[in-house]
């Protein structure tokens, strides 16, 4: 589904543009590839550039007030420099490779309540003006689908996920933003964590998965989140054995303490997180065990989704997954269109 809109910038009779993308969800880092359709106006028009650009609906958190807004992260050019006939019809295709770190919008099909855009964009003889906007599928590269069934058959289940604003320090993040998958405890570590936030920072040669706990206090301790990464790699997925890898995580960030200690306020993870590289654990990967913070805007550890990822249910392989609450798929598409109509 599409979002046409008649480029205002060149009144009534100028170009339209009407982006499809081809079928099916893409992968981060891999090919994002489509068509853009043109149709002449009445008269002729030099077309400049056509873009495409990524767009995301992002919490900004400041104190208690939380915010969303939408965040451009990346741009391609895509055609330019020809004359479009009056009347005519004309046909662009295009590929595009997706940042290594895009956020993942589904899982088995089932959708996270992540809103992801491409907005397409003219350059008309000096004018700019945006096109229209497609929603964007991402399904999760094999290692992330990997590490989240693991999590679903070790007794995790999903609660929420959402894009924050800012870093994770201590890593080669490349977005302005970060994803979070909430999860709710496994029963077997229900008594120690509250909530299970699990972040995926992909680049070409891997993945860093960086684990939050919400540690339940006890009789004379408080809580505290506790961050750990490891970092892990693409290749020999299939040959892992990734319940028991990821259950060795989950007890190593059970067990340790936050160097960190209770985060509060805003800022208060930190600047200048670091990350080793430590034990291995026999494939070649090794586990980074040193604490972790997020820079930028914070709550004490607490997170929600956004507001439209209202979880109801659902269950897919293992990790259960629900669907945005209260709204169907043209709902959902009518929410991303007015984000960014909003932003305007």
């Amino acid at each position: 589904m599409v979002f046409k809109r008649l480029l205002g910038s060149l009144g009534v009779g100028g170009p339209t543009v009407d982006t499809v993308l081809d079928p099916g969800p893409v992968r981060p880092g891999g090919p994002l590839t489509g068509q853009v359709h043109l149709r002449g106006g009445t008269a002729d028009f030099e077309i400049e550039q056509i873009t495409l650009e990524l767009v995301a609906r992002v919490e900004d958190e400041h104190g208690d007030e939380e915010r969303e807004g939408v965040v451009f992260f990346d741009r391609f050019t895509v055609g330019g420099g020809f004359r479009l006939a009056e009347g005519e019809h004309r046909s662009l295709p295009f590929t595009a490779h997706l940042p290594w770190e895009t956020p993942i919008t589904e899982l088995y099909g089932q959708p996270l309540g992540i809103i992801l855009g491409v907005r397409t964009g003219l350059e008309v003889a000096g004018a700019k003006d945006k096109g229209d906007l497609d929603q964007l599928t991402v399904a999760p590269l094999p290692v992330q689908e990997a590490i989240l069934e693991a999590l679903g058959q070790l007794g995790f289940g999903f609660k929420s996920a959402d894009l924050e604003l800012g870093h994770v320090g201590g890593t080669g993040q490349r977005l302005p933003f970060y994803q979070e998958i909430e999860l709710t405890p496994a029963p077997q570590y229900a008594h120690a964590i509250k909530e299970l936030e699990v972040t995926f920072l992909a680049n070409p040669g891997g993945m860093d998965v960086v684990l939050e706990a919400d540690k339940r206090g006890g009789l004379f301790s408080s809580g505290e989140d506790a961050l750990t990464l490891f970092p892990v790699g693409h290749e020999g997925v299939e040959h892992r054995d990734w319940n028991a890898e990821v259950d060795a995580w989950i007890r190593r960030l059970v067990e340790r303490r936050a160097t960190y200690g209770s985060y509060g306020s805003h800022g208060s993870y930190g600047a200048h997180g670091s990350y080793g590289h430590g034990e291995h654990d026999g494939h070649g990967h090794g586990y980074g065990p040193a604490d972790h913070h997020h820079d930028g805007h914070h709550d004490g550890g607490r997170r929600s989704g956004p507001s439209t990822a209202t979880i109801v249910g659902g269950v897919a392989a293992g990790v259960a997954v629900g669907v945005v609450g209260g709204m169907v798929a043209a709902e959902v598409v009518d929410e991303i269109g007015d984000a960014f109509e909003d932003e305007d």
